[in-house]
């Protein structure tokens, strides 16, 4: 399998930290990923393995301003540029496919469509970032609004959202991905036809908890098929309520979901922690529980300190460790933790949109010689 070394027990900590997937709304005209963020991603090609910003399979996939596609030939070009700047750079960079599902608003849908879910259902206080003025990602100023009410998705179209991941994942390729990650969390698309109340389907797609991990099956199964099941990741989030995703019993839900992924042969499993604060604690039997379910790679993001990060290697539930905020700030993030140098801080009024400005010009450390 594609990380079948990192199983082996013979990798340092910076080799085994991962950048995870964080969304930074700047793609230019078209949703398409810029030189600027080339620049960006090849910064940070000391991680083991980046994962890219959240990418829209298909237009009707879009939940924020300024999010980079991938389902046409201009998207698949802008990225080319991406990792082709991240393997000069000596790093290996992953594609994450997402859709949104209901989180979403109107004004970034297909002629001003009402977004899709598994069920017409409107999570409350959950917002997404729109280009209200009309200013562009250079302008970086954009609005925070509720999220439009959603319409339930025909059985019929379901194989349509199916074969949109599958073109996207070719797509990836095609671009120069080393692989794909599948967004399965957050409350984005998969995760809403996962947690039982956000699906009230009837159908083969809903009520009992094979039919809710039937459309997470059916995606990752499409996607394995397009470009290999050791090419692809998903990511989970086991006790995350993000954008109003709820599961009356997660632990054995995502426990069933670790089955269905293992069956299938995926790379990696990248385990999203809860990371808010008073969030509650994944349970260590969990984690052994996922261990000993799934037998690919276990990544995991959440908050991690170097010690936690330790551990969580030491004890074996994890092969790899997600740092996300802190890679925002110190593109050279494995360096200064394997040295135990200060981290600068983000400037949190940069995360989205902009220009280079608390994207690619935070300093860079001097290596400190041995």
């Amino acid at each position: 399998m594609l990380f079948s070394p990192y199983r082996l027990g013979a990798l340092t900590l910076p080799n085994r930290i991962v950048m995870p997937p964080m969304t930074r709304s700047r793609a230019g005209d078209g949703n398409v990923a810029t030189p600027l963020m080339a620049a960006y991603y090849a910064q940070r090609a000391g991680a083991g393995l980046i994962v890219s910003e959240g990418t829209q399979i298909s237009p009707q996939g879009q939940g924020y301003a300024w999010t980079p596609g991938i389902h046409d030939p201009a998207q698949i070009a802008g990225w080319r540029t991406v990792t082709d700047a991240v393997h000069a750079a000596g790093g290996r960079i992953f594609a994450q496919l997402w859709h949104v599902g209901r989180v979403s608003h109107t004004a970034l849908q297909p002629d001003g469509g009402a977004p899709v879910s598994s069920s017409a259902l409107q999570a409350e206080g959950v917002k997404v970032f729109v280009d209200a003025q009309g200013t562009g990602p250079q302008g970086g100023v954009g609005e925070m609004v509720q999220h439009s009410m959603p319409r339930a998705l025909k059985i019929e179209e379901i194989p349509g959202i199916v074969r949109d991941y599958a073109q996207a994942a070719r797509n990836a390729i095609e671009a120069g991905f080393d692989g794909v990650e599948l967004h399965g969390a957050n409350g984005y698309l998969i995760n809403q036809f996962i947690d039982s109340q956000a699906n009230q389907r009837t159908d083969g797609y809903g009520g009992p908890l094979q039919n809710r991990l039937r459309f997470l099956r059916e995606v990752t199964e499409a996607v394995a098929a397009e470009v290999g099941a050791d090419r692809v990741g998903v990511r989970l989030a086991p006790l995350t309520t993000l954008q109003g995703a709820v599961d009356d019993t997660p632990q054995a839900t995502y426990l069933a979901a670790a089955h269905v992924l293992d069956s299938i042969g995926v790379g990696y499993l990248h385990i999203a922690e809860a990371d808010w604060d008073d969030a509650p604690v994944m349970p260590v039997a969990l984690k052994e529980a996922l261990r000993m379910i799934y037998r690919g790679t276990l990544i995991y993001a959440g908050k991690y300190t170097v010690e936690r990060a330790e551990e969580a290697l030491a004890k074996g539930w994890a092969d790899l460790i997600g740092f996300g905020r802190p890679f925002i700030a110190n593109p050279d993030l494995p360096l200064r933790l394997q040295q135990g140098l200060a981290l600068n801080a983000p400037d949190k009024a940069t995360f989205f949109g902009g220009a280079e400005a608390g994207f690619t010009d935070y300093p860079i450390a001097e290596v400190v010689e041995a």
